[in-house]
């Protein structure tokens, strides 16, 4: 196992291309929670799903969630001010979570953000109802789960559909199955533009494989629609592509990134313009990312840039084959206490390899995002030894 360096834990590390590395692990950084919500920004972090870890999540079998560490997690979320994006990709919906397990976690979550006064949105789709092969069949998947997100109380974000990607033949078929859903809402809606790096099923989303063509497409249905839209998640890793979404929204009309690429300059004000944001990353880097945007609500953009440090880690979690990034940020929550063991719905603790994970570790470990340091080393130590890493 790991050993004691001058009274601290050490930990040997792969490296790249072969050969260790002994690692001393680093002091937390000088994180602060706010007193409550973001001032300048609105900020949702996308939240995963801790697994029981006594519980049978093989590849196809039910989840089993450990509730007790999920909804803490959520708590730890907006003591850090930000708002939940509840049942998103980054819960594994459509990698391992059931609609069964998924119905409970929307209840659980909004009843937990009524307790503490957090705010919470969460995804609606139409992952139920896999056999829905017409546009008809899709749009009433899509409603029951849009009543059940806005009868729990969360806001209701308009997930994209596999089933959807697989029927539509042109935007005005998609628009046929949104525009009614956008209408039924009894709040503004946020859309979300999930690119294919994060689901292959879902290229040619909105109705075109050309890309300026597909952002033409959604914001012609945005402005057919006015009030009734608040946002649109665009998580597509383009930031110039974002931009140009950005800049032609109707006024009032939202741009929550989710490019958990380029996230500090989008969010940053550019010469008036910016990005609010619904990212994923947010959930490994709560108290850096929180941190700064305390600073940006002071206009301290010296502070606020200080997010740009927490960009090698977030590459690394989300670099190809991209939608397996859940795995690095369960394995993180694992390390920094928030879990019981390292294990996901759906077996997908499978999904990254040893020295990823690894490597994930050393750069958390580095922006001083573990409050127990060597509580972390000694986790990474032992599962790097399971792993034939000797310490």
């Amino acid at each position: 196992m790991s050993v004691v360096v001058g009274g601290a834990t050490s930990v040997v590390l792969p490296r790249p291309g072969g050969g260790t590395v002994r690692h001393r692990p680093n002091d937390p950084g000088p994180w602060t929670r706010p007193a409550g919500p973001f001032r300048e920004r609105i900020a949702y972090a996308a939240a995963h799903v801790a697994a029981d870890a006594r519980g049978a999540n093989a590849p196809g079998a039910p989840a089993a969630v450990d509730w007790g560490a999920t909804m803490a997690f959520r708590r730890h979320l907006w003591s850090y001010g930000f708002g939940v994006a509840e049942a998103m990709d980054t819960a594994q919906r459509g990698m391992g979570l059931d609609w069964s397990a998924t119905r409970t976690l929307i209840t659980r979550s909004a009843r937990e953000a009524r307790a503490v006064g957090g705010a919470i949105a969460a995804g609606a789709g139409t992952d139920h109802m896999p056999a829905a092969r017409t546009l008809e069949e899709i749009r009433c998947a899509y409603a029951e789960q849009v009543a059940f997100v806005q009868d729990a109380g969360a806001t209701v974000i308009l997930m994209a559909s596999r089933q959807l990607a697989a029927v539509a033949r042109s935007p005005l078929e998609y628009h046929e199955v949104y525009a009614p859903l956008i209408e039924m809402a009894d709040r503004p809606v946020i859309l979300h533009w999930l690119g294919p790096m994060f689901d292959p099923a879902l290229t040619g989303y909105w109705g075109s494989g050309d890309i300026a063509d597909a952002a033409d497409s959604v914001l012609t249905l945005i402005a057919q629609h006015p009030g009734r839209v608040d946002g649109i998640k665009v998580s597509l890793l383009d930031a110039a592509l974002e931009r140009q979404v950005r800049d032609r929204l109707p006024a009032g009309v939202r741009l929550y990134t989710g490019d958990d690429y380029n996230y500090p300059e989008l969010i940053r004000d550019e010469g008036g313009r910016h990005s609010d944001a619904l990212l994923g990353v947010f959930a490994a880097i709560a108290p850096a990312a929180s941190t700064a945007l305390q600073a940006l609500d002071r206009g301290d953009l010296a502070g606020f840039d200080a997010l740009g440090a927490t960009t090698a880690l977030a590459r690394h979690l989300f670099a190809p084959p991209t939608q397996y990034y859940k795995t690095g940020i369960a394995f993180l929550a694992w390390l920094s206490g928030h879990q019981r063991g390292f294990t996901m719905v759906g077996g997908l603790q499978s999904g990254r390899s040893v020295l990823h994970l690894a490597e994930a570790y050393r750069l958390a470990d580095e922006l001083g995002l573990f409050a127990e340091p060597e509580r972390a080393a000694r986790r990474v130590a032992a599962f790097l030894q399971v792993a034939g890493i000797d310490q």
